[in-house]
């Protein structure tokens, strides 16, 4: 459906930013609207270059100065959620669990699958996914990778597949133009069992027996009904529909993916980064193009605490884009997969815990993970597997003792693991709180040492009493909005200095 020509890949890049810009300012005006739109172009016809701010696009912004100062490879789940707290502000749903969440010490995966339940398969990771498409076009398996660590910081299950699957079909899209196939190297990113993999498929279908798109849109809206809105598996539905139903016209393809409802700024983003990708900068319009100019403008960063300063400009994006790509790709060179469609990558994500936690100490990490969560119940025994990578090869054994406050106990209080060379190793061990736990919050020292060390390491163990916390939702106070707006029109009327 998309034309073969010679698009570069600085192009292609270039092209996704504009996309992602263009389909979240075409979408944003009618974002939670449940009903069918007849979109045909933005609803404020002269923007003068002032794209609409998005969180889309924002997040991508902070991923990105981090991986320029630590190193692409140097990112871990901690230090994604520490610059969470810090740089993070936007108050909206899984957001906001996140934030509180790592400040508690439930850094990711915990972070987005505790106390999580409304939003932890909603839509904000998968809008986020086009950074590593970008940095490994034509390796969706290499993208996958950090879409599922980011993904995790607020999400969980089909909230992190749904990031899996944009970008690998985002990064499959810079060496494969057929729309088709593009679905299918994604879908095997995704457990075929998955709500994502159910919805496009529905789509797939409709599109092939001819249906029209509201009938396909319709029978998406039914089948996730059961999840109600702002869900990622029918979003994503919606921004495939797009695509599909656009066959390779820009315009018609964000546009459908907008009349669609529900998130719908997601849904035009993403929709118009994949296109972006596949026609290149210059493929896009002009009349789409020339009202969003080239800024960039942010709602949900501190700009002032990232450790370098965000791109500006698409111009600038592309720019620093493309450099960290070419770092990354000489300093960690990875031969370009075969089989595009291979699950193998995947299916070794999809089985990483969603409870574990990974603490760094001087001599090895160790991992706690919760078999069961993190949420305890007064006088109820926690389930804790404990691992041990060691990055030395002397193979030392450790030992680990639980240092516990008065009332609470374990079956193991003190155990040993051997380490191992270029092997996990664990243990089985588990915490039992006092019947008369009150404390929503509790942190338990675990002591590791080893045979060839004479120092101990402490970690400190967090666990949350279930029930404790009630994340409010977020709801608008139409009241001030409405002040905020007229003030915001009084500012670009020139009516105040």
């Amino acid at each position: 459906m998309i034309q073969e020509k010679k698009i570069t890949f600085a192009d292609s890049v270039r092209g996704c930013w504009l996309g992602k810009n263009i389909g979240g300012t075409l979408g944003a005006p009618f974002e939670g609207n449940r009903e069918i739109q007849n979109v045909t172009f933005y609803v404020q016809k002269d923007l003068g270059g002032n794209p609409e701010p998005n969180d889309d696009l924002d997040l991508q912004l902070a991923w990105l100065t981090l991986a320029e100062y630590y190193g692409l490879y140097r990112l871990t789940p901690r230090l994604l959620g520490e610059y969470w707290i810090n740089a993070v502000i936007g108050p909206w749903n899984e957001y906001e669990v996140c934030r509180w969440n790592c400040q508690t010490g439930f850094y990711p995966p915990l972070s987005g699958a505790v106390d999580n339940d409304v939003w932890k398969w909603s839509n904000g990771a998968w809008i986020r996914s086009e950074i590593w498409a970008c940095l490994f076009p034509g390796d969706p398996d290499a993208a996958i990778g950090f879409a599922r660590l980011d993904a995790c910081c607020d999400h969980e299950g089909e909230g992190i597949y749904a990031e899996m699957f944009t970008a690998a079909l985002e990064s499959a899209a810079f060496v494969e133009k057929d729309l088709r196939k593009l679905i299918a190297i994604a879908l095997a990113k995704v457990p075929d069992g998955s709500r994502i993999a159910r919805s496009v498929r529905l789509v797939c279908d409709c599109f092939d027996q001819g249906d029209d798109w509201t009938v396909a849109r319709n029978k998406v809206v039914e089948d996730s009904a059961d999840l109600g809105w702002f869900q990622a598996p029918a979003n994503i539905a919606f921004t495939v529909l797009g695509l599909l139903y656009g066959k390779g016209d820009f315009g018609r393809s964000i546009c459908l993916a907008v009349n669609c409802g529900d998130d719908t700024d997601c849904t035009g983003a993403t929709a118009g980064s994949v296109m972006g990708i596949l026609l290149g900068a210059e493929g896009i319009p002009e009349e789409w193009k020339k009202p969003v100019g080239d800024r960039i403008l942010t709602k949900a960063i501190n700009h002032f605490n990232l450790p370098l300063p965000a791109p500006k400009t698409v111009t600038e994006l592309t720019d620093r884009v493309l450099t960290l790509q070419t770092r990354t790709a000489s300093e960690f060179p990875r031969p370009r997969p075969t089989d595009l469609c291979s699950d193998k990558t995947a299916s070794a994500l999809w089985k990483k815990s969603s409870y574990r936690l990974d603490f760094d100490i001087s001599f090895a990490t160790i991992g706690i993970e919760y078999t069961d969560g993190p949420l305890i119940q007064p006088g109820k025994a926690c389930g804790i597997r404990v691992h041990v990578k060691s990055p030395v090869t002397s193979m030392p054994e450790f030992r680990f003792r639980w240092l516990l406050p008065e009332g609470w106990s374990s079956t193991r209080p003190e155990f040993f693991i051997a380490g191992k060379n270029y092997c996990l190793s664990s243990a089985e061990t588990d915490l039992t709180p006092p019947e008369t736990l009150t404390e929503a919050m509790s942190y338990i020292t675990l002591e590791v040492t080893s045979d060839d060390r004479r120092f101990p390491s402490h970690i400190l163990v967090p666990l949350r009493r279930r029930e404790s916390v009630t994340h409010p939702l977020f709801t608008l106070d139409e009241e001030m909005y409405g002040i905020r707006g007229m003030i915001i029109r009084s500012y670009e009327k020139g009516g105040k200095n």
